[in-house]
């Protein structure tokens, strides 16, 4: 089998007018819009749970009532059934918020800097990260899938 070191393709290169500092700038904005992305996973996965508590507890409800408690079951029901989690607000509420009023305006920050300094090109930093660190000419290092001519181990 033969490899190609020919580099990463032309979405991976960056323009002849992107200095290093502007690829390392672009490379640590990327990272915090990783780490936004990450927090809206918890944020995304908080509203699922608080959401299946929330259900699982008129569940309990419904069966504290069966088994005969009624005024245990009717204080738990009013007090905390469909409660709002922060003043006026469900969870579906803080993550519609959260999305309108911050991690759209970081997702389009983060565009505009890629599109006015890099034509756009998305992972710049980390494209000449992989090619500063793979073995050149090494099977499992190719510089992308298009380098493998046949992709079995045997």
């Amino acid at each position: 089998m033969t490899l190609s070191d020919s580099g990463p393709d032309s979405a991976h290169r960056r323009p002849d007018s992107a200095s290093d500092e502007t690829i390392a700038a672009l490379g640590k904005l990327s990272e915090a819009l990783e780490v936004v992305e990450h927090a809206r996973g918890y944020l995304y996965g908080f509203h699922r749970l608080t959401g299946k508590a929330d259900l699982a507890l008129g569940e309990a409800v419904g069966m504290l009532r069966a088994a005969g408690h009624e005024a245990l079951a009717a204080e738990i029901d009013a007090e905390i059934v469909g409660r709002n989690v922060i003043e006026g607000r469900w969870t579906f509420q803080i993550v519609e918020d959260y999305d309108a009023n911050y991690y759209r305006a970081f997702v389009a920050a983060e565009d505009r800097a890629r599109q006015e300094l890099v034509d756009g090109k998305r992972h710049l930093f980390e494209a000449e990260m992989k090619e500063d660190r793979r073995t050149h000419g090494r099977r499992h290092h190719e510089a992308r899938p298009a380098d493998v001519e046949d992709r079995t181990d045997g």
